[in-house]
C-alpha cells in the first residue's frame, strides 16, 4: 500500500494506524500495521510502501487474534510503557519493561539509546547514526582514552577481572562519541547503578549454600551461524521445504500476530525474499552471508520456535529447533554436516 503524503500522520498520530486491503484475485482480506513499519523505518528512511505479507489473513477465523493484537499495540502507548514502545520502533529492539532505557538526542539530530539490564554491569549503545547496531560498553571501555574513570586509582585498570582492557567492548573512539555523548553514557551509567543498589537477600543461592542453576546463554554470531546451517541443510536435503513450511505456517490456527506484522515488510523486500529463495551451501556458509533481514525472514519460515540450554551442553544439545515442518526420519549416516560429523538431532 503506498505511503504517499501520509507518512508523518500514520507514524506519529494519536493511534495506530493499520491498512486493510483486498485481494479481488483470493477475494481475501489482508492487514498490515502501518504505524509500527514507518516507526521501525525511522524518520531518516521512511518506506515509499506499507508491506501487506499475503499470509496476513482477516477474516472470521482470525479476527479475534487481529483484534487482541491490535489491543495490546495499543495498550502499549500508556505511560512509560509508550516510551519504550516508541524506542523500541525506531530501534527495532525488544527492551523488558523492567530494563533501564534512557534515550538522548544529539546535536545533529541522531538518537542514541542507552540499554542496560538491571543488575548488569554492561551496557548496550544503540545509535541511528550506526544503523542501531548494538555496541557492548562498560563505564571504564567507554572512557578508556577520554577522561579518568570515576573511582579509579593510579593503575591503568588492566588487571584480571577488569573491563578496562577487554578488546570485545567498545570505547569512544570506536563508536565516534563526543565529550558531550560521553558524559550523557556516564551519567546513564551512574544513575541506574543507584537504581541498582542491592536490596535485602531474599534466599539467592550464595547465601543459602544451594547450587546455581546454569542460566540459558550463547553469543549471537554462534546462534545465528548455527541456526542458518541447520536451515541450509534441510533445504538442500529436502528441495520442496520451503513451499511446505509457508503452508504449514499459514495452516497454522494461532499465528502470532507480531510474527504477520513482522512479515510484511520482510515480504514486500524483493531482494530479501530472493534470498531465501536461494538459500544453499553454494551461496550461505554463515549468516552474514545474507542480509539480517533475510535470515529473519528465513526463522519466520522455517522455524516455529528456538530453545536455548545451558552453555556446558554441546552447540546440537544447547540449541533445540522446532521447525514449522518436522524433520524427516533418517540415520546418522544421512545427516552428515559439512565438517564430516554426524549431526546430532535438535
Amino acid at each position: 500500500m503506498p505511503v504517499d503524503q501520509h507518512g508523518d500522520i500514520w507514524a506519529d498520530g494519536n493511534i495506530p494506524v493499520y491498512c486493510v486491503v483486498y485481494d479481488p484475485d483470493t477475494r481475501r482480506l489482508h492487514w498490515a500495521n502501518a504505524t509500527q513499519q514507518l516507526r521501525r523505518s525511522g524518520p531518516l528512511n521512511p518506506p515509499r510502501f506499507i508491506g501487506v505479507s499475503p499470509n496476513a489473513v482477516l477474516n472470521d477465523s482470525t479476527m479475534p487474534s487481529f483484534v487482541a493484537q491490535a489491543r495490546r499495540y495499543v495498550g502499549r502507548y500508556r505511560g512509560r510503557q509508550a516510551v519504550l514502545t516508541h524506542l523500541s520502533e525506531m530501534s527495532g529492539v525488544e527492551f523488558d519493561s523492567t530494563d533501564h532505557v534512557l534515550h538522548f538526542v544529539n546535536g545533529f539530530d541522531e538518537d542514541l539509546i542507552f540499554w542496560k539490564r538491571p543488575g548488569d554491569s554492561l551496557a548496550t549503545l544503540l545509535m541511528s547514526a550506526h544503523g542501531w547496531e548494538p555496541y557492548l560498553v562498560s563505564l571504564e571501555s567507554l572512557m578508556r582514552s577520554k577522561m579518568t574513570p570515576p573511582g579509579v586509582g593510579d593503575g591503568d585498570g588492566s588487571g584480571p577481572g577488569s573491563q578496562w582492557g577487554d578488546s570485545d567492548l567498545s570505547t569512544a573512539e570506536d563508536l565516534e562519541l563526543n565529550r558531550a555523548e560521553i558524559m550523557w553514557v556516564v551519567s546513564c551509567f551512574v544513575s541506574t547503578q543507584e537504581a541498582d543498589e542491592p536490596t535485602e537477600c531474599e534466599g539467592c543461592p550464595s547465601c543459602t549454600g544451594e547450587e546455581p542453576v546454569e542460566h540459558a546463554n550463547i553469543e549471537a554470531d554462534v546462534l545465528h551461524d548455527y541456526v542458518i546451517a541447520r536451515i541450509v541443510d534441510r533445504v538442500e536435503s529436502e528441495p520442496d521445504l520451503l513451499r511446505c513450511s509457508i503452508q504449514a505456517m499459514r495452516e497454522e490456527a494461532e499465528l502470532n500476530p507480531e510474527i504477520l506484522s513482522e512479515l510484511g515488510p520482510l515480504e514486500a523486500n524483493r531482494s530479501v525474499v530472493r534470498q531465501v529463495n536461494k538459500l544453499s551451501r553454494a551461496t550461505v556458509t554463515k549468516s552474514t552471508d545474507i542480509e539480517p533481514e533475510a535470515f529473519r525472514l528465513a526463522v519466520l519460515y522455517f522455524i516455529h520456535r528456538i530453545y536455548i540450554g545451558g552453555p556446558s551442553l554441546p552447540l546440537d544439545e544447547q540449541v533445540r529447533i522446532v521447525w514449522r515442518v518436522p524433520e524427516p526420519e533418517s540415520t546418522p549416516s544421512q545427516r552428515v554436516r559439512n565438517g564430516g560429523a554426524p549431526a546430532t538431532r535438535a
